[in-house]
């Protein structure tokens, strides 16, 4: 079938728009992050000035004072917005940061909608699913993490998040649209299988999910480290406008529960495929074998996560270590190593 050239030059319009629609997504969170961080000093430093007055007056009969002052710190310290007690010039800061945070989802939706324009055209240009090389599966695979964070991350709690799971995001379509990129074209004769989409739209949406999964774990022990309310130092101010760590942790298992058996169910359609096309289900194949190597590290991880006696922390580290050997196994097996799913479209 013809490659329609009108329709692939519009997929490529819209990725790169949508790229772009990210990136400015990215730099209005930050603004986001550091605007909210601002409103969090300003609160801690009005809360300090408010205790050491209390602290003064409490001598002379001040007791009551003093539990009222303590019940209004723990008010405003469980807020995620600005609390009734919170002065005029805290209250506007936290005004700002929603501004300008209800600016950056506005442009990300709109980014989303045009990335899903860009993979729906380059489809219909070539006339079959869009993942038969490395750049058409990493727009795919950020799609579906986009998406599924789009569903997950909707409390203003974690709109915090947003700028984390936008930096890897973008240097991926960033990559993808530099030095991976591949012309709209037909794929390859052992690709045009019914299998060919099953397999692949499984494995993408379980990797979109693993990598929201994996980002929640780095922060929740970042979090760990810089507890709320008792942040020190460069890491402390950082860590300030972040979730506690348990909605952090919670993140992180709830999104590996529902990748777990999705990833699963792609090795398995890998696996059916491969007895059609080699008349064989298993043959250890470098990209069979990390696959199958990062779904066990994930079974460790929900197994941790779940079983009294194992620290969070430690679950955590084995959740990264699941999501680095999947991105290990999408770019290093992918372009490296040589072996029956060499089909990158680098060549």
């Amino acid at each position: 079938m013809p490659v329609n050239q009108t329709l692939a030059q519009y997929s490529d319009w819209s990725y790169f728009t949508a790229f772009a629609l990210y990136a400015l997504a990215l730099l209005l969170f930050v603004a986001y992050y550091v605007r909210r961080l601002s409103a969090l000093e300003a609160r801690a430093e009005a809360r300090s000035e408010t205790a050491e007055k209390v602290l003064v007056g409490s001598g002379a009969g001040g007791a009551t004072t003093t539990a009222d002052a303590t019940g209004a710190a723990d008010s405003a310290a469980d807020g995620y917005g600005p609390a009734d007690n919170d002065s005029h010039e805290v209250v506007e800061k936290f005004r700002k940061a929603a501004s300008i945070g209800s600016m950056a989802e506005t442009v990300l939706y709109i980014g989303v909608a045009v990335h899903l324009a860009s993979v729906v055209l380059r489809g219909l240009s070539a006339g079959r699913f869009p993942w038969g090389n490395l750049y058409e599966y990493i727009t795919v695979f950020t799609l579906f993490a986009m998406v599924i964070a789009s569903v997950i991350l909707r409390r203003n709690e974690t709109r915090v998040f947003w700028p984390w799971l936008l930096t890897p995001v973008a240097a991926l379509m960033f990559y993808g649209g530099t030095s991976l990129y591949a012309e709209s074209a037909p794929v390859v004769p052992a690709l045009q299988s019914v299998w060919f989409p099953i397999h692949v739209s499984t494995v993408s949406i379980g990797g979109g999910i693993f990598l929201v999964s994996g980002i929640a774990s780095l922060l929740y022990l970042l979090r760990i480290k810089q507890p709320k309310g008792a942040e020190k130092g460069r890491l402390g101010k950082l860590a300030m406008p972040l979730p506690t760590a348990k909605t952090l942790d919670a993140i992180a298992y709830r999104t590996a529960i529902w990748a777990f058996p999705l990833f699963g169910l792609g090795v398995v359609f890998g696996a059916i495929w491969a007895e059609v096309a080699w008349g064989r289900f298993w043959g250890w194949d470098p990209k069979e074998t990390v696959s199958f190597v990062t779904w066990i590290v994930y079974a460790g991880y929900l197994h941790a996560r779940a079983t009294s006696g194992w620290r969070n922390a430690a679950a955590a580290w084995i959740n990264i270590v699941g999501f680095a050997t999947m991105v290990f196994n999408l770019f290093f097996i992918n372009m490296v190593v040589s072996g029956l799913h060499s089909y990158a479209g680098l060549n």
